[in-house]
């Protein structure tokens, strides 16, 4: 297995859009997110976040098969309702990058790849003037019934990495659950850290 882990270019991005969709909708349809995925939405994300300036996406890559990813661009660039929260809490999104999802199939998980996913996020973070780094994690209830047995969030990787929730934080992104007609927004949490 040749496991690299490297940032993929706007053109490299492009051309690997239905890898990129399959991966994020895969993963994204396990615990927590549950998402019921649509191929046409998520060509439509990756394509808009391609023109995003400064924008990163790495690549977990065995051989030429995307195995994960991770996005990160400035908070700035970000729309109006999803920096709302920000902006009450006196946090200046200016100076602040959002690290977006970070997707890895199970098989990969536990070697290494996700401090890696942090890692370039990170510099790229750095490289573009900010002062800190966040990523929002959705908040499920502690009962829902989807949660499977013996599941352990990341919070103690995230803290490991200097992230913190900040309290009262919280802002809303819509999809559709499995279980849902229709989608509806969900909370998340929002964890940050200075760089």
């Amino acid at each position: 297995m040749s496991l690299e882990v490297r940032v993929l270019a706007g053109a490299e991005i492009l051309a690997a859009i239905d890898d990129l969709a399959r991966l994020r909708m895969t993963v994204f349809a396990e615990w927590p997110y549950l998402y019921d995925g649509d191929p046409a939405y998520e060509e439509e994300y990756l394509r808009e976040f391609v023109q995003a300036e400064h924008a990163v996406l790495v690549a977990a890559c065995d051989g030429p098969r995307i195995v994960g990813a991770a996005t990160a661009w400035p908070m700035a660039a970000q729309d109006a309702d999803f920096k709302a929260p920000f902006d009450a809490c006196g946090i200046d999104v200016a100076r602040l990058f959002y690290f977006g999802e970070s997707v890895l199939l199970a098989d990969y998980r536990g070697r290494g790849i996700g401090h890696a996913f942090f890692d370039h996020r990170e510099a790229q973070a750095r490289a573009c003037g900010a002062d800190a780094a966040c990523f929002a994690a959705v908040i499920r209830a502690p009962g829902h019934p989807a949660r499977p047995t013996g599941h352990v969030p990341l919070d103690a990787f995230w803290g490991k990495r200097g992230y913190a929730p900040v309290a009262g934080l919280v802002t809303h992104i819509a999809w559709k659950d499995h279980d849902e007609p229709e989608e509806s927004a969900k909370p998340l949490q929002v964890w940050l850290r200075a760089l």
